[in-house]
């Protein structure tokens, strides 16, 4: 078991500055809860014949360079104000945020493999487990405790998410054109090795926000320095991949549009975002913000898609807002 410092926690805060930073960390998370809900929708209104136009490997490319740029920006105009020179940084303070890149990249691979095991579906539900593994992780490796009311909270998170995965799904199957049943092309189906990739999928991914937090709280860097370290690495991993085949035969920028700038731009800045919730909050916050992001997916497909909002939508809003208040509340 490793035990983490946390950060601030032996410095009280004056009473005239916890407002501002209670606000200030109130108006990061909701950003990034509407960047996260808005990106399916973005992703569904650039669909050119019911299809998406452009590489996703050259999209993913661009969304670590852009935050690499942004990364470095911060350390150099850092150095004006007395922060560290990028030429004091070393290899052995690097290196930890390889791993980060490569349990990404990892899962990005086996969320394409599984899709030959088990239904759309079937994924996005089960995908829910990572809420789960997150949290054993997050008590075994941080040394973390969780009252009983949070491992309900969290529960109940996993709850919500699964709710929501259901409602999004076609009632009964799509229909045949002929019988008038459902396409047995569209039921719910999962394999065993679907069953095993998707529990490898939700510990990876575990793990790897877990590990990411650890990291970015055990080093006494700032945050723009270690988010150079981490994207620097996700550059190399993500480039590799795109030139390994991984954009398929479509150009680099071929099909990009306004709505897709908009996608990498809101990705980038949400990955800066995460990386402040993990330095300063917990992996754990992070599922809440994913939680609480299906709720504005939602919400952005009924407005801008026209898609029929469900019982389950309210019942899963219900869910995350009382396991915000049995995690959170004192």
């Amino acid at each position: 078991m490793i035990v983490i410092p946390n950060v601030g926690s032996d410095v009280p805060t004056p009473p005239e500055r916890r407002w501002p930073r209670r606000l200030g960390w109130a108006l990061l998370l909701t950003l990034s809860v509407l960047i996260y809900g808005s990106h399916a929708p973005l992703i569904a209104l650039s669909k050119v014949d019911g299809r998406v136009p452009f590489s996703s490997s050259s999209c993913v490319l661009l969304i670590e360079v852009a935050k690499l740029l942004a990364s470095l920006a911060a350390v150099l105009a850092s150095r004006g104000s007395g922060g560290p020179a990028l030429a004091s940084a070393s290899w052995a303070q690097a290196v930890p945020y390889a791993l980060p890149a490569l349990l990404y990249a990892l899962n990005n691979n086996l969320a394409v493999l599984m899709q030959a095991h088990m239904d759309p579906g079937s994924f996005q539900v089960l995908g829910n487990l990572k809420i789960g593994c997150t949290a054993l992780l997050y008590r075994g490796c941080l040394g973390r405790r969780l009252r009983p009311r949070q491992w309900l909270a969290l529960a109940l998170l996993t709850g919500a998410g699964v709710c929501h995965s259901y409602a999004s799904l076609e009632p009964g199957g799509a229909r045949g054109a002929d019988e008038g049943g459902p396409d047995p092309a569209r039921r719910l189906h999962v394999s065993s090795w679907g069953l095993l990739l998707v529990l490898s999928y939700c510990a990876i991914s575990g793990l790897a926000a877990v590990y990411t937090e650890l990291t970015l709280k055990a080093q006494r860097l700032p945050l723009s320095l270690q988010n150079l370290f981490l994207y620097v690495f996700g550059v190399a991993v993500n480039g590799a991949a795109h030139l390994s085949g991984a954009g398929g035969d479509r150009g680099f920028l071929e099909g990009y549009s306004a709505t897709v700038w908009a996608i990498v731009a809101g990705q980038a800045a949400n990955g800066l975002l995460m990386s402040a919730v993990m330095k300063h909050g917990s992996s754990i916050t992070r599922l809440f913000v994913i939680s609480c992001s299906m709720l504005v997916n939602a919400a952005l497909s009924w407005l801008l898609l026209g898609l029929q909002l469900t019982p389950a939508f309210l019942l899963a809003v219900l869910m995350i807002a009382l396991a915000a208040h049995l995690y959170y509340g004192t």
